[in-house]
């Protein structure tokens, strides 16, 4: 199914795939989620991300686990059109040029080969700006020798955003992507001198992650809440979001869509790929409407407007630089 013209796609996210604490994962599921990934591979989403820290505990690695045997079952030209892409997680005893190596060989074993893009899963530069250097330059190392395609971060501000792309520039290595939290109740990036603009000065492809507010901006009237965390995060947004919510209803009327779709074609208004989590082939078929149709001017700023205003938003992450 094709994009929009001149917007970014969407692409998949695959927290959940793994994750107990907040998402409720568990080995039976592991049929449906396959049948999530061969329906998104039929409707034309080829960007897949994950990451070697996915999976909650012993489930430790069980995201790239299943890409990894999920992409493996295709035939080779299905194959061949993916992108897969994982983070890899700057943790404190992971140091020095080679403080990836083992790691980055871990996570091409779980994905059986398929590696296409590396990505710096945070920047360190608030707690240990001495670890992030030295990573990155191990990271273009790997492109340079032909191990992985491309190159990305996660979790970078403009200022370090520049500044990465320098480094990266000086030694002729391409910043190909920045994956951050961006939606309508992470909107930050909008504002001027943010992300969405210097990714667009520096030619950077930028990833939005948790597109959908952890489901919250694709919940429609009536539905029940989550259980755990995000049940606590729903109820204390909830009052806030509710007029966002019908302004998304009546955006999408016109188009027969879902909330989901607004959010995302909100994303990718901006020139941002969305990669929503996917665990059922009908979330699948949701998302994929989004390709279909792309927001007004108009609808658009309405949203930006509602957004800049809300009191209450997301919870930032913790570890993303200036």
């Amino acid at each position: 199914m094709p994009a929009s013209a001149g917007l970014p796609g969407i692409g998949v996210g695959t927290w959940a795939w793994g994750n107990q604490f907040l998402w409720g994962y568990d080995p039976s599921q592991d049929g449906q989620l396959e049948a999530t990934f061969r329906r998104a591979v039929e409707l034309g989403l080829r960007f897949f991300d994950t990451a070697d820290s996915y999976g909650t505990g012993r489930l430790n690695g069980r995201s790239e686990t299943l890409l990894g045997r999920f992409c493996a079952g295709l035939d080779p030209a299905q194959r061949s059109r993916l992108c897969l892409a994982t983070k890899l997680a700057p943790f404190p005893w992971r140091l020095g040029r080679q403080g990836f190596a083992r790691a980055f060989a871990a996570s091409r074993k779980r994905l059986q080969g398929q590696l296409d893009r590396v990505q710096l899963h945070w920047s360190t530069s608030r707690y240990a700006p001495w670890q992030e250097g030295p990573l990155l330059d191990g990271l273009a190392d790997l492109v340079l020798r032909g191990e992985v395609s491309s190159l990305g971060v996660s979790n970078m501000g403009p200022q370090r955003l520049r500044r990465i792309h320098g480094q990266l520039a000086r030694r002729g290595v391409p910043l190909t992507s920045l994956q951050v939290q961006f939606s309508l109740l992470c909107p930050g990036g909008i504002e001027p001198g943010g992300v969405v603009e210097v990714c667009r000065e520096l030619g950077i492809e930028l990833i939005a992650y948790s597109p959908l507010a952890l489901g919250l901006l694709g919940r429609g009237p009536g539905e029940s809440v989550p259980r755990g965390p995000r049940g606590a995060l729903f109820r204390r947004l909830a009052p806030e979001v509710a007029p966002l919510l019908a302004t998304m209803a009546a955006v999408a009327a016109p188009h027969g869509a879902p909330l989901a779709a607004v959010a995302l074609n909100w994303c990718r208004s901006h020139g941002a790929m969305p990669i929503p989590g996917l665990r059922s082939p009908e979330q699948v078929e949701g998302v994929a409407e989004a390709l279909c149709w792309q927001l007004e001017p108009a609808a658009r700023d309405a949203l930006d407007r509602q957004a800049r205003q809300l009191r209450r938003r997301m919870p930032g992450n913790p570890f993303t630089s200036a």
